[in-house]
């Protein structure tokens, strides 16, 4: 931890808040910013001496995706936590768990205090003392309830100039958007009604970057999140932060220098703590956020979802081996979090380029005939295109290009067990873990799409089906858990462990994992078919002697048998 703070900061970050917002204002929010930092610092415990290993896997959840009666959510979580995945999962990523207005927790009221429908700082905490935690900063609009936008609508300074307000016969045609919904939102103010931009609905309203006061906000808001124990920090819809007229609005150069100052703030402050940036975009633009190893320390691996649903559907590995050979570099100190289901729903901007727009419309097809729903987005030109798919991923594999079947579990865990063993940090989402399948009842009762996969479990409900032995709720539970364990044992699966993608053809997905440090090497391969597989080893892998870390068992034969689904991780011996 650099003992100068103020000549770090003002070295690393002082040109890039000059280039933002001149240099009069940032002179004042540089002396602003270091004096929250300097009070940081004298509080902070990071001792942690290396940022992520082998045994890194997140546990996405809401606090209140587990409940019990007469019991604060976050608590009855916590009990679960301890008793299910103590040492199996490093890390929580709790889901807003903040006042809100809408959107399940993205739309926040108050960003200091915890929802007391789920519990209290305290047991945020308590988590905390078992797990990493991972918390969102929800950076790129707040509730129209929050105290800010009460204060714009009373014309109450500082607050009331934290908004961007647009005349709506501004020509916002170039605007990228996410939703569907109008981009401009009237809201009655005692000055009349003033028109403010609003991304993704009615009752989020983006705060305005453009004005310093703002990043100071925001920066407060990251340290409190970083003493309560949040050592993930997750920047959520970073990429539409800053706005600019007569430009798309997203991905915007100003955007990527915001980020840069975070980083350098956390690592002054936090030195073993993770920026995650969440843009779900095309590949190259999502890339971009790790900057020159200067911003994101991690981002997602958007379009590892789709593409894994196209293989598993299809049979066949030839666009994900296409895409995974160029896509897992990343730069010294950076890794992705790789993941096939979130709260939200499977992403289809990340497909593009990838999968044609047959096979977009074939994937979509496929979902609907398996309960799941699609999401629109408006497009510049006044068109609508799919967004996103919404279904659980468990439900998303029931079945092929070929109709539903009866390799449901199989093949889900065989999706499982790829992600599990990718370069990167793999993310599990609680309702992935438990086997969920399309929460429709949900859908029904809440109007929006989102929730089929967000179904809230009583916790005497879920422990009686993850304890019945033979529902699917147990096997994948149980079997997740198993190589979860198997896993953290094996440093060849260090995040930053060198990967290579085998071609054995079609019917196969394989990498190597090698991590060189400890003369380890694995070879995972799966079989994406429905169909038992015989795979001859090439001279290179056949000379040696394999043991099967899944099966436990040592593999002498150059001609492996697969079972349908089936994934190996074949050790060096």
């Amino acid at each position: 931890m650099p003992r100068d703070i103020a000549g770090e900061f003002y070295k690393r970050a002082g040109h890039k808040l000059a280039l933002l917002y001149g240099e009069h204002q940032a002179g004042i929010l540089i002396d602003e910013l270091i004096s929250l930092l300097q009070h940081h610092v004298a509080q902070e415990r990071d001792c942690r001496l290396q940022r992520w290993d082998e045994r890194d896997v997140i546990l996405i959840t809401y606090g209140d995706s587990i409940v019990e009666a007469e019991k604060a959510p976050l608590q009855s979580l916590n009990g679960f936590l301890n008793r299910y995945l103590s040492g199996l999962v490093s890390t929580i990523h709790l889901l807003p768990f903040f006042p809100y207005s809408s959107d399940d927790g993205f739309s926040v009221i108050d960003y200091t205090t915890v929802n007391p429908d789920f519990g209290d700082w305290n047991d945020i905490e308590r988590i905390g003392e078992g797990f990493d935690l991972m918390i969102d900063l929800v950076i790129n609009h707040v509730s129209r309830e929050s105290l800010w936008f009460i204060d714009f609508i009373n014309q109450k300074p500082p607050a009331c100039y934290y908004f961007w307000e647009v005349d709506p016969v501004v020509d916002l045609s170039e605007v990228v958007r996410p939703r569907k919904n109008n981009l401009l939102t009237p809201v009655h103010t005692h000055r009349g009604v003033r028109y403010v931009w609003s991304t993704f609905s009615e009752d989020q309203i983006d705060v305005n970057f453009g004005n310093p006061n703002v990043l100071r906000e925001f920066v407060r808001i990251l340290l409190l999140y970083l003493s309560r124990g949040g050592r993930f920090i997750r920047l959520d819809a970073i990429a539409f932060l800053w706005k600019k007229l007569g430009t798309s609005c997203i991905n915007l150069p100003e955007t990527h220098e915001i980020v840069k100052i975070l980083r350098i703030i956390m690592e002054l402050v936090a030195p073993s703590s993770v920026l995650l940036t969440e843009t779900n975009v095309p590949k190259e633009q999502n890339r971009s956020y790790f900057g020159d190893g200067d911003e994101a320390h991690m981002i997602y691996h958007f379009s590892l979802a789709p593409l894994l649903l196209h293989a598993l559907h299809h049979g066949c590995s030839d666009v994900l081996n296409e895409w995974a050979k160029i896509s897992f570099d990343a730069p010294p100190g950076c890794t992705y979090l790789n993941f096939t289901a979130s709260h939200d729903g499977i992403g289809l901007r990340p497909a593009e380029g990838l999968l044609s727009p047959d096979e977009v419309d074939s994937l979509i097809d496929m979902m609907r005939q398996f309960g799941g729903f699609v999401s629109m987005k408006a497009n510049p030109d006044g068109q609508d295109s799919p967004y996103e798919i919404n279904i659980t991923y468990f439900d998303a594999l029931k079945g092929t290009v070929r109709g539903v079947d009866q390799w449901q579990v199989p093949r889900f865990l065989c999706s499982q067990t790829i992600l599990l063993g990718l370069r990167g940090i793999p993310a599990l989402y609680i309702q992935s873990l438990l086997a969920s399948s399309n929460h429709l009842a949900g859908v029904e009762k809440s109007g929006r799409l989102r929730s089929i996969n967000r179904k809230q479990w009583d916790l005497a409900e879920i422990e009686n089906l993850i304890e019945s032995p033979g529902t699917p709720n147990e096997i994948v539970f149980n079997e997740l858990k198993r190589l979860l364990a198997i896993r953290q044992q094996q440093q060849v699966f260090h995040p930053d462990a060198e990967q290579t993608i085998i071609d054995f053809g079609s019917n196969f997905f394989a990498f190597t994992r090698v991590n060189r440090n400890h003369s380890q090497q694995v070879v995972s391969i799966s079989n994406l078919t429905d169909q038992p597989q015989v795979l001859p080893l090439p001279d290179s892998l056949s000379d040696d002697q394999w043991f099967d870390l899944i099966r436990e068992v040592d593999v002498a034969d150059i001609r492996i048998a697969f079972q349908p689904y089936q994934t190996m991780w074949l050790r060096k011996m």
